[in-house]
């Protein structure tokens, strides 16, 4: 089986003062950087629906209204190599029009370049998703393509 289509494609990350965040049609992804040795009973992570809080060592790093909603239940954090904390967060709405322009409601925006390629990588992704015998990974796209591109689905096959 090929790998999934944000690892074929890479990511658009939005770089910020702690690490990155970037997004796929169905996720949010939150890298935090941590000092080295860090361990997990050191890291209080909340996760809520509309609400993120992210505290190392009694020090708060991430603080938070999101953007958009997500399912609670499905979102985890892991400490990775006692020096990144990775946070995997579930969108409630996942198409490709969803694309999140900051991680925070007024907090973490990504630039408006960063926030084309973003789209641009969704749009790609939900045709990957639509047209599973087909590769868009590597793919180009221009013209309309904010808030999902153009809908095909009504389209006879």
């Amino acid at each position: 089986m090929s790998a999934p289509f944000e690892e074929r494609s890479g990511v658009v990350p939005c770089g910020t003062p702690w690490g990155r965040w970037y997004q796929t049609l169905e996720e949010v992804f939150i890298e935090v950087r941590v000092p080295p040795g860090t361990r997990a009973k050191d890291v209080r992570c909340i996760l809520r629906s509309r609400h993120i809080s992210l505290a190392v060592c009694g020090q708060e790093l991430l603080q938070g209204k999101l953007f958009d909603s997500t399912v609670t239940d499905e979102g985890t954090w892991t400490l990775e190599d006692r020096q990144l904390i990775r946070i995997v967060l579930m969108k409630t709405n996942r198409d490709a029009g969803n694309c999140w322009t900051s991680l925070l409601e007024n907090e973490y925006a990504a630039d408006p370049w960063v926030q084309d390629q973003m789209q641009r990588k969704l749009t790609l992704e939900r045709f990957q998703r639509e047209n599973p015998g087909f590769d868009f990974s590597g793919a180009e796209i221009s013209g309309n393509y904010s808030k999902g591109g153009p809908d095909f689905s009504s389209l006879e096959k």
